[in-house]
């Protein structure tokens, strides 16, 4: 497979008067074409902050500090803020945002808004650009009417669709869907998840679905990214992480979601809360909630080591000079 997204060692600090707060470290992961990069964790574990970086956006003060971003062969971070705005942002990569009304200026109507992507970059002219919009809000299952509405004339599904619609405009290598189901009831959930998968298939499109709902990830990923205090703690193919969950973080995520199927288990939790990025815990980041933490994992910080094809773990359990013959978390 084509990778359309390489990223190598990818770190953003934000600086701040308290100190240095490293909210993403050392990332690294391909993105192949027509795949579903799911990536999960809790609140405050760098994932937004990971996806502002690899559009180059990354809100002040914060800024990357190193590493390489590569979209179909091209560095990212290496171009200038207009480069990037008219050769990268939307023509390669796109964002669905978080919060749907606030990717719409309250002030132009959805039309408009929609529109002016085709009239910067591609030199449309208003009615040409306008008739592109119909085509778009077809596609997202909209009425071509509502091109004339303002957003907050929109319900809430209405307007994530608007806004998919809006990172779709100039069919973009990359899309990025950053928590784009959580203010929605589970109903129009599905829907929306429902239309994403169908657009990866008949547009051929790659996405990295951001969201702390690893049942969500576990519909639509087709490979998953757990990340915990800025690292990518563990990397692997969605049915292998679900089954064979190796990190004891990733194991713990698991078992506190209900089960539809299979014998009923109690729901456990995560003791502890994440820790301050700005003066971490020394070793593995993970150690004072672990249940399996050692004296070595109190000290040293475990590489990001293949512990089968495609899959990788950072944990001392399995790092080469201790290893474990334990396999996977029950």
């Amino acid at each position: 497979m084509t990778a359309v997204l390489e990223v190598e060692n990818l770190s953003t600090s934000y600086y701040t008067f308290r100190g240095m707060v490293k909210a993403v470290e050392k990332v690294s992961f391909k993105l192949e074409k027509e795949e579903i990069l799911g990536i999960a964790g809790e609140s405050g574990c760098g994932k937004s902050t990971l996806a502002w970086s690899l559009m180059g956006l990354v809100p002040p003060p914060g800024r990357v500090v190193e590493g390489s971003v590569k979209i179909d062969g091209i560095e990212v971070l290496s171009l200038s803020e207009s480069e990037r705005r008219k050769k990268i942002l939307w023509e390669k990569i796109s964002m669905i945002f978080q919060g749907a009304i606030n990717a719409f200026n309250p002030v132009y109507t959805v039309g408009y808004q929609l529109a002016e992507p085709f009239i910067y970059h591609k030199n449309y002219s208003k009615k040409e650009a306008f008739e592109k919009v119909k085509e778009l809000l077809k596609m997202v299952g909209l009425n071509p009417e509502i091109e004339k509405r303002y957003p907050h004339e929109l319900s809430g599904g209405m307007k994530q669709r608007a806004v998919i619609a809006m990172a779709l405009a100039l069919e973009p290598s990359v899309i990025i869907a950053d928590e784009p189901t959580t203010a929605l009831d589970v109903v129009i959930q599905s829907q929306i998840l429902n239309l994403m998968k169908k657009l990866k298939q008949d547009k051929k499109l790659s996405f990295i679905f951001i969201t702390h709902d690893m049942s969500v990830i576990a519909e639509m990923a087709d490979k998953v990214a757990i990340m915990y205090a800025g690292r990518i703690v563990e990397l692997g193919p969605s049915e292998i992480i679900f089954n064979r969950p190796y990190h004891p973080y990733t194991s713990a995520l698991i078992r506190s979601i209900p089960r539809l199927r299979g014998p009923i288990e109690k729901l456990q939790y995560i003791p502890g809360e994440p820790p301050n990025l700005i003066s971490p815990p020394p070793g593995c980041k993970f150690n004072p909630r672990c249940q399996y933490a050692e004296e070595l994992c109190k000290k040293e910080e475990p590489g990001f080591v293949e512990v089968e094809k495609g899959h990788f773990v950072r944990c001392w359990k399995y790092d080469s000079g201790k290893q474990s013959s334990g396999g996977a978390m029950k």
